[in-house]
């Protein structure tokens, strides 16, 4: 039997359990929450989504989520070190390591275009900031986004942005240097101290844009959009599978992030409570995301459906007629700038602990090279939306026939890899570790609640992600 570790992966625990948890939803809240949360509701109903989802994620994202992090915690590694452990301890094949190989690939994967989206929030930063410069020197500080142009040239600011890939380039390098700067720093000097100052900064800027839409929004068309359920729609398999697919990808399940934070846990930290929190704490950020971002879609007569479009051009639409547009503007985008970074550190460090365990290499090091990395791959998103725009690289593959660069290793990852990940986790955990080592780790007393973790851990857990896995395969069963 192999003899476990009792330090984390370089010898660095959280200082805290606070600190663990505020990294971990940090991990979790990310564009996902401001951008794809709030396109899903919209696309899908609002109520009937919004009912799913919180159920994915109480029955589904929170009982994996704490198998994720137990794996971390037992094997004290990397996260294929952590996988590769337990397998061991329990009389396991080694193959089961698979579940953090294709995860690390997957999040490296994404954090390639992650950065190049995150690059337009801080394109956004950038323009709203000069736009509050301007409206302050001309004594105008409270007037409408992006007073000097019209409604269409606010709109357009995203497409001008698409098709100037030098402008994309250098937003995209400063937001990978970043990332890679606070990840080389390692755990207490890097990530949690961003995650310390970041994560309170962004609750209060989300409360206060939240409150500035119930004052100057129409609050009630958002709460009954949200909170009311189309009956119609429940029967709709699309809004499953959207609400299964948001719970899976919002909590950062299935790629080895909360495996890799959860192995810098120290062992007086109850897994199975700080899961709840993060759970929790990522649901509400989603919805109050909504809350925040519906009333203002709704007071200027825009439409919620709009999808992904609807944080780079609806809203900014909407700010420019509001009054006080121009600061709510810069605060959102500062937000959802603060939601990306945390997340992206998250993304980072899962290779990065695997490079400094694998090859004993130094972290900034390890982090560097691979900051390189992500930025170069990551060009090849970039260049999707311009010079390779006409380029579709897996045409030859069901549903991805019209699908750029950009769009090709999103669907990969997001559609494939990730659900692979975590049907292969949700097996592991549920029918081959050995229950004399996962239970403890749960942090779950003797009761109801422990058989009911390993009931959804074992069935529910992987019937869910092999859903999401299908439907990412052959999305036309969900229409």
């Amino acid at each position: 039997m192999v003899t476990n570790s009792s330090q984390a992966p370089g010898g660095t625990h959280w200082s805290s359990r606070a600190a663990f948890v505020l990294a971990a939803v940090g991990s979790a809240v990310g564009l996902g929450n401001l951008w794809r949360f709030p396109a899903e509701a919209g696309a899908n109903g609002g109520g009937a989504f919004v009912l799913f989802y919180i159920l994915c994620v109480a029955l589904i994202g929170a009982p994996l989520l704490l198998a994720e992090t137990l794996i971390g915690r037992h094997g004290q590694r990397s996260t294929i070190g952590s996988a590769v452990f337990l397998a061991r301890e329990s009389g396991a094949s080694n193959g089961w390591a698979a579940l953090a190989v294709i995860g690390m690939i997957a999040n490296y994967l994404i954090l390639t275009f992650y950065s190049v989206v995150a690059g337009w929030v801080l394109y956004y930063v950038w323009s709203s900031g000069l736009d509050v410069v301007g409206a302050i020197a001309s004594g105008r500080p409270f007037a409408g986004a992006w007073a000097g142009l019209s409604v269409d040239a606010v709109r357009q600011q995203m497409p001008d942005l698409f098709a100037d890939p030098v402008r994309m380039t250098v937003f995209h390098l400063i937001f990978a240097v970043a990332t890679t700067w606070i990840v080389a720093r390692g755990i207490r000097g890097g990530i949690e101290v961003a995650a310390n100052w970041m994560m309170p900064a962004f609750f209060i800027l989300l409360i206060g844009i939240t409150a500035y839409s119930v004052i100057e929004g129409d609050f009630a068309a958002a709460a009954t959009f949200l909170f009311r359920p189309d009956f119609d729609r429940l029967l709709q398999p699309q809004v499953l599978n959207s609400a299964l697919g948001q719970a899976f990808f919002s909590l950062s399940l299935g790629g080895g992030a909360m495996v890799a934070y959860g192995a810098y846990a120290s062992r007086d930290t109850n897994l199975a409570s700080s899961a709840g929190t993060i759970a929790f704490a990522d649901t509400s950020v989603a919805i109050v995301a909504g809350l925040a971002i519906f009333p203002i879609v709704f007071s200027v007569g825009l439409e919620p459906n709009a999808g992904p479009t609807l944080m780079f051009q609806t809203l900014p639409a909407a700010f420019h007629s509001m009054p006080g547009g121009a600061m709510v503007a810069l605060a959102f985008f500062v937000l959802a700038l603060f939601a990306a970074l945390t997340s992206s550190v998250s993304l980072l460090e899962i290779a990065t602990g695997w490079l400094v365990e694998r090859f004993k290499l130094d972290r900034a090091v390890a982090a560097g090279l691979l900051g390189i990395g992500f930025f170069l791959i990551g060009m090849i998103s970039v260049l999707s939306f311009n010079v390779l725009a006409d380029q579709r690289p897996l045409a030859w593959l069901p549903s991805f026939e019209e699908a750029t660069w950009f769009d090709a290793i999103d669907g990969v990852t997001g559609r494939i890899l990730l659900p692979l990940s975590g049907l292969i986790t949700a097996i592991f955990i549920g029918w081959f570790a050995d229950r004399k080592l996962v239970d403890p780790e749960t942090g779950l007393q003797p009761g109801p609640l422990l058989p009911l973790w390993r009931f959804l851990v074992a069935w529910l857990c992987p019937l869910a992600v092999a859903l999401i896995l299908l439907f990412g395969l052959f999305p036309q069963l969900a229409s």
